[in-house]
């Protein structure tokens, strides 16, 4: 709920003229892609052809804590993989959800080509890999193993939002 009125009143940031602001260009980032993603578990299983194909199609942004990087209703035209920081994901039930390094956030919009589904604050200033829409369906190709990890990641999300609803409905009742 702060979340939500942060957002209202206007006192977390949001610039969406250019809300993230590049640190390593891709061509740096292919560079940095063996040491930066060997240690993201999403991608430990790669092998260095994978990983090279990786740092080819993503950028490295940085934001500044009190970001907003997604918000709910917009268009989804990215891929956020957390490599430092925290993020704070707020769903319509109940309390906002923290995401830490190597977790992601923004493969639904990709996936459904839907709207977003919750709006994402950074809580500390944060390095996100960043892949947009059309590089997403190149990234899943050349990493299968994405696939199945996304499925995975989408269900226990379902799962725990059923869990929440759950116990929000058995609260109103009490």
């Amino acid at each position: 709920m702060e979340l939500l009125s942060r957002m209202m009143d206007g006192s977390i940031l949001h610039d969406t003229q250019n809300r993230l602001g590049p640190v390593l260009s891709r061509s740096d980032v292919r560079r940095a892609g063996k040491i930066l993603f060997k240690e993201v578990p999403i991608f430990e299983g790669c092998s260095e052809r994978q990983l090279q194909s990786v740092a080819r199609i993503a950028r490295v942004f940085e934001a500044p804590a009190g970001t907003v990087l997604t918000r709910t209703g917009d268009p989804g035209d990215e891929f956020f993989l957390i490599l430092d920081g925290t993020v704070s994901v707020g769903v319509s039930a109940g309390r906002p959800v923290l995401l830490r390094p190597g977790e992601f956030f923004g493969e639904m919009s990709l996936l459904d080509g839907d709207p977003r589904s919750a709006t994402v604050v950074t809580d500390t200033p944060v390095r996100l890999l960043v892949v947009n829409r059309g590089d997403f369906s190149l990234l899943r190709r050349e990493v299968p193993e994405l696939t199945q990890i996304l499925l995975v990641t989408l269900s226990r999300r379902v799962r725990q939002a059923e869990a929440r609803a759950d116990r929000m409905s058995w609260a109103s009742i009490s």
